[in-house]
């Protein structure tokens, strides 16, 4: 009864437009109060939940995102992409594929890639005969690699809250992403093939490594921050939160004092615009915790694990369900709430049936991702709509397509776990 309770009343918020931090604030403290509890235990869970080391590492990457984005380094990395494959038909869409594959290297955000590579791949796709609904959605879709290749916000808060190494999560996100971007970068190229778009000039194997070589160096610093990064966080130099700062830091003098395209009128700006973004998903995280803490207390987790395992009666059945459920879940709540929420609930029930946590956390990161490209909460899609000038309905119809390609990529990455586990293990 008490789950019907608090999901209803859950759906009755988010219905009214109440945003989702508030909804689950409101209903923490409702549900302890019906509990008999004082209903203040839901600020200090809250508050506690924000008391957290690993936690730092989200408003750090939020910035180095922004700051890579203003300095240049994202029209580097388009540069060094269309220059490995923007001489095949449709090579451009591939390349703003690519090159979204590239920046979920630095960034972690996957609104960030967006509209990072978004700003210059639109134009420059629609000058080549692109369609601009297709290009939108084509950089809408490969937006969600920012999430799912590492260094990624939604793997650190899965880290956080199922006690799960992040660095193991970094590691097992690798195939997966690559899985991702080399499926959409096929689709960008066979649907451009079939509809004719991106007339190309042949172009020779000599001018072709050339031009390759040309793009690498000049995004060679743009390319050695993900070395950094990455490969302190695998060789254990320093942590997920230290690699972040290492992030700003280099991502700012490269911007600053190398490529010259960050002024210090851009910094005020950019601090702003990192606070205002950092302080709206750590706000969800605050209350999504409370949320937690007064599903807990109300046992509600074992109630729907019971649920779940009595009509689940195999692993197979449990990772289909499961799927559903983060599918729908993801085009109505944020990312970060849903994995703050379910990931307790669901992990326990996992576990049973023998799933790996890394494996289930890539089921959930991977599932959400595509989220983030579907009605009517995609926040890609509103990134990508705005750069463009769309509205969203324009853009369902050349999108399907894209979302088709996701959804086998989900369920590959679900019922083959030695793609997320192989370098791990």
């Amino acid at each position: 009864m008490i789950v019907a309770h608090i999901l209803g009343g859950l759906i009755v918020l988010l219905f009214i437009s109440v945003p989702i931090a508030v909804s689950i604030g409101l209903i923490s403290m409702a549900t302890l109060y019906a509990k008999g509890l004082p209903m203040v235990a839901a600020t200090q869970a809250a508050f506690e939940s924000l008391d957290s080391f690993s936690l730092m590492a989200v408003p750090f990457f939020i910035l180095a995102g922004n700051i890579m984005q203003a300095g240049g380094i994202s029209q580097r990395l388009v540069g060094l992409a269309n220059a490995i494959v923007g001489w095949l038909r449709g090579g451009l869409g591939a390349a703003a594929v690519l090159t979204s594959m590239l920046f979920a290297t630095i960034s972690g955000s996957s609104s960030a890639t967006t509209a990072a590579i978004g700003s210059t791949t639109i134009p420059a796709m629609v000058k080549k005969g692109y369609p601009l609904p297709f290009a939108t959605a084509i950089v809408a879709a490969s937006g969600e690699l920012g999430v799912i290749i590492p260094p990624s916000l939604p793997m650190i808060i899965y880290g956080l809250v199922m006690n799960t190494s992040i660095t193991a999560l970094f590691i097992a996100g690798i195939i997966p992403g690559l899985l991702v971007g080399f499926s959409l970068m096929a689709t960008v190229l066979i649907v451009a093939a079939i509809k004719g778009y991106d007339e190309v000039t042949p172009l020779s194997p000599v001018r072709w490594i050339k031009g390759i070589f040309v793009a690498t160096y000049d995004a060679s610093l743009a390319l050695l921050m993900p070395v950094i990064i990455l490969g302190g966080i695998y060789t254990g130099a320093f942590t997920p939160t230290e690699a972040a700062v290492v992030s700003v830091a280099y991502g700012f003098i490269v911007s600053l004092f190398v490529y010259r395209q960050l002024t210090l009128h851009d910094i005020g700006r950019i601090f702003i615009k990192s606070a205002i973004a950092s302080a709206g998903i750590l706000f969800i995280v605050a209350f999504a915790s409370a949320f937690g803490f007064a599903l807990t207390i109300n046992q509600v987790p074992q109630q729907v694990g019971a649920w779940i395992a009595s009509i689940a009666g195999s692993a197979f059945t449990f990772l289909l369900l499961v799927n559903a459920l983060l599918f729908i879940v993801g085009m109505f709540m944020e990312t970060l709430a849903a994995i703050i929420i379910l990931a307790p609930i669901l992990g326990p029930v996992a576990m049973k049936f023998g799933i790996d946590p890394l494996h289930f956390g890539m089921i959930f990161v991977v599932n959400l991702a595509v989220g983030m490209v579907t009605p009517p909460v995609g926040v890609n899609l509103f990134v990508a709509c705005e750069i463009a000038g769309l509205r969203i309905d324009q853009l369902i119809r050349p999108l399907l397509i894209f979302l088709a390609v996701l959804i086998m990529d989900i369920l590959i990455v679900s019922y083959v776990p030695t793609l997320s586990l192989m370098l791990v293990k």
